[in-house]
């Protein structure tokens, strides 16, 4: 006898797909059966009659539930002599074999849920852990495919009656929910001290309310990790966090219980605050009421998300109001994710802890998203987003592994015409980060069934993650493709877009590896997927002292005096607070640990510093940058039209190199308030790249020009030159970082074309 087989694939396991397949063929009286496997969904129907399978399949794709997505449906006919004995509809158990389907990201409480979390009559009233096929935890409870009980963190939770009723019914919302669990036979919540457990259940979660309340600071377990938790108005209590973390200024993300708590907000920002990903969204600080100033000092955005689990919900409900919701780790070191480690890590931390005894499988920091001038545009892409797979345009014949930077890493596992980002996982010069880096490899290779045949890594030879790819090349007999850090910058873009033609690019960062080992962070390129080849950009400049230049902004005001600014020690004497300068003065003009480096990084380190705004040492990386685009947003000349700004500061070009001579020579001419120095800075810099890039394009036949770089996080900027470009197509990144998180995609898509 034959039957109708349907091959489905995309997010169609962990999402009610098959019970949605069961209760679609039981409305058209279908026959047959439906189960999981290592490629997606297989249906198999009895002969059905042509009309019934001609709506099924409408529906199929039409009517899909909320966190379901199909990228392929294949249809054959198959021989199937079974088929005489099946009657009506079922669904199989799931097989495991070569894995090519979709993980699902961890999902926002979804609204069935959360009516039931507040609903005294329902037997999850006030349950922190409650979910179904449409929320809930997955990829931080993974540990293996395919995507069932026994393979995640839920495994040690044997099901009551009354959950594993709803478990085995197809018309349940419940049904095949992994994580499906009540108070009865699910994990608990304790609140604890560093010595004793103090409540446990609904008591532990209304102490640690009261807590909060009372200006202490609480670690909370979360989907993917422990945030520190405290009143975000009380400025006491935030400025204590901010002494015990060691983080003086850099900013803090809140958390509120509804979007009451928030005003004048775009429609798109509450899609994303609402989203299944609630991602951290950086609001404008005026859409942020009544929030303590030392939340985000200097800065005009403040990171604000909604709660995206039960817990999470239940707590910001009982506080009513705004909490800090930061990582829980201590200065330099990842985020921490079983309990003991956080009472023991945290300890300086920390006065109490509110604990879980779910285990986290795959650490996921906050996804970090903005709704910029230009669309959606993501920092950091973690819980939420991550493993969604990125389709791509073109086949590659051989497996890809490519091992990203050293700074916000990410690596990338590319198959077939699919790349899987990894989520964020940080500076690799950190031994914790590298052990985290080295387990989430393995695991991800594991649950993908992955075998790489090449190993890309960044081409700097200094690099933490690119000794990691070689050793695994070395071990595994494979080759490994060294790519050149801003080439991959540029290509990340284009792979996003599916842009195969070649592009200029400007590349603008703080450091990366550039041709014949020179140091660049400021360039112009002409790149396709295989070549990159340099047309321009900055000049290169003295990095004094290597590293310490990117975390102390007045030896780069120094370097950029020194080459460019005639009577540069009068003007040093004036801004500079270092008593010792002399000494490094003496290291640039004999070269010792002063590598030239064309940084656009280091540019706006050295104007921030020069106007007062940087600090001697910076607290985190971005702050000079980032407090420099914030004071020029102040100015008045920000909002003019391009045709009606008028300034004197420029950077002309000189064999398509930006003139810095000219530039500081107008700028420390230019007598205007210091908003407006740093907002003609940003239009100089803005103008003198886009010159470079107009007359490239045009030398080259180009139509396309991209951006990246962790620079190109700077709004002002990058609308600046979009406006200035406007003749051209313009592509930035929208679904991953410009910056070097983005970074490992780019470096898989080039070794895929090189090979």
């Amino acid at each position: 006898m034959q039957g109708i087989e349907l091959r489905i694939k995309g997010k169609v396991q962990g999402v009610g797909f098959r019970p949605f397949v069961w209760l679609l063929a039981n409305q058209y009286k279908l026959n047959g059966d439906v189960n999981n496997d290592g490629q997606g969904v297989l249906i198999r129907l009895v002969s059905p009659p042509a009309d019934a399978l001609e709506q099924f399949l409408s529906d199929l794709q039409n009517k899909l539930p909320p966190l379901a997505q199909i990228t392929d449906i294949t249809q054959r006919t198959i021989d199937w002599p079974e088929a005489t004995a099946v009657t009506g509809f079922t669904i199989r158990e799931s097989e495991n074999n070569q894995m090519d389907t979709q993980i699902i990201p961890d999902a926002a409480t979804c609204p069935h849920c959360l009516a039931d979390l507040f609903d005294p009559n329902n037997r999850r009233y006030h349950y922190p852990f409650t979910n179904c096929t449409h929320c809930g935890p997955r990829f931080t409870i993974i540990k293996a495919i395919p995507y069932d009980r026994k393979n995640t963190a839920m495994s040690v939770f044997p099901l009551c009656p009354q959950c594993e009723k709803e478990y085995k019914d197809p018309a349940d919302r419940r049904f095949h929910a992994q994580p499906n669990a009540c108070s009865v036979c699910g994990p608990h919540i304790w609140l604890q001290d560093r010595e004793q457990t103090l409540a446990t259940h609904e008591t532990a979660l209304k102490q640690t309310a009261l807590l909060l309340q009372q200006g202490h600071i609480v670690a909370v377990k979360g989907l993917g990790g422990f945030h520190l938790a405290c009143d975000a108005n009380n400025q006491k209590t935030v400025d204590l966090l901010r002494q015990r973390k060691h983080r003086p200024t850099k900013p803090l993300a809140i958390m509120v219980p509804d979007l009451q708590f928030l005003q004048d907000l775009a429609p798109q920002e509450i899609e994303l605050l609402t989203s299944s990903a609630a991602p951290i969204v950086l609001l404008a600080k005026h859409k942020v009421p009544n929030i303590s100033d030392n939340i985000a000092p200097n800065l005009q955005e403040i990171g604000v998300m909604l709660p995206s689990n039960p817990l999470q919900h239940l707590l910001l409900r009982a506080v009513n109001r705004p909490l800090v919701m930061t990582s829980a780790n201590a200065s330099g070191q990842p985020p921490v994710l079983k309990n003991e480690h956080a009472v023991e890590q945290l300890a300086d931390l920390a006065d109490f802890y509110l604990c879980h005894n779910r285990d986290i499988l795959q650490r996921a920091d906050d996804s970090l998203v903005r709704v910029a001038f230009d669309g959606l545009e993501t920092l950091r892409r973690a819980r939420g987003y991550v493993p969604d797979e990125m389709p791509l345009e073109t086949q590659s014949t051989k497996n890809v592994l490519a091992l990203g930077s050293d700074l916000k890493n990410t690596f990338c596992l590319l198959r077939h015409n699919k790349a899987v980002l990894s989520q964020h996982i940080g500076d690799t010069a950190n031994e914790q980060v590298r052990s985290q880096l080295n387990e989430n490899l393995e695991l991800f290779q594991q649950i993908y069934q992955f075998k790489p045949d090449i190993i890309a890594v960044d081409a700097h030879p200094g690099y933490f993650s690119s000794s990691i790819g070689k050793q695994l090349a070395e071990q595994q007999q494979i080759p490994t493709i060294e790519v050149l850090h801003h080439h991959a910058h540029i290509v990340s873009v284009m792979a996003e877009h599916n842009c195969n033609k070649p592009v200029i690019g400007l590349a603008l960062d703080g450091i990366g590896m550039g041709e014949n080992g020179q140091l660049w962070g400021g360039e112009c390129l002409l790149v396709d997927y295989q070549h990159s080849q340099y047309l321009g950009g900055l000049p290169a400049v003295a990095l004094p002292g290597g590293d310490l230049a990117a975390k102390q902004p007045w030896r780069n005001w120094l370097a950029h005096l020194h080459q460019f600014v005639p009577q540069w020690q009068d003007i040093l004497t004036q801004t500079c607070i270092e008593p010792n300068w002399q000494i490094l003065v003496n290291a640039i003009e004999r070269g010792l640990n002063c590598p030239p480096i064309s940084s656009a990084g280091r540019l706006f380190d050295a104007v921030a510093y020069a106007l007062g705004i940087a600090p001697s040492i910076v607290s985190w990386e971005g702050e000079a940058a980032c407090q420099l685009e914030a004071l020029a947003n102040t100015s008045s000349l920000a909002t003019q039209t391009q045709s009606a700004v008028n300034i004197p500061v420029k950077m002309p070009l000189i064999d398509n190199k930006l003139d810095l001579a000219y530039f500081w020579q107008s700028w420390l001419n230019y007598h205007a308030p210091v908003e407006d120095k740093a907002f003609a800075f940003h239009y100089a810099l803005a103008q003198g790249f886009a010159e470079l890039a107009t007359n490239q394009a045009r030398k080259h036949q180009c139509r396309t020009i991209v951006l990246s770089g962790g620079v190109m996080h700077n709004q002002l900027l990058r609308r600046l030159l979009k406006e200035h470009l406007g003749e051209f197509h313009v592509l930035s990144a929208h679904k991953l970082p410009m910056g070097d998180g983005g970074l490992s995609l780019g470096q898989a898509v080039i070794a895929m074309h090189r090979n």
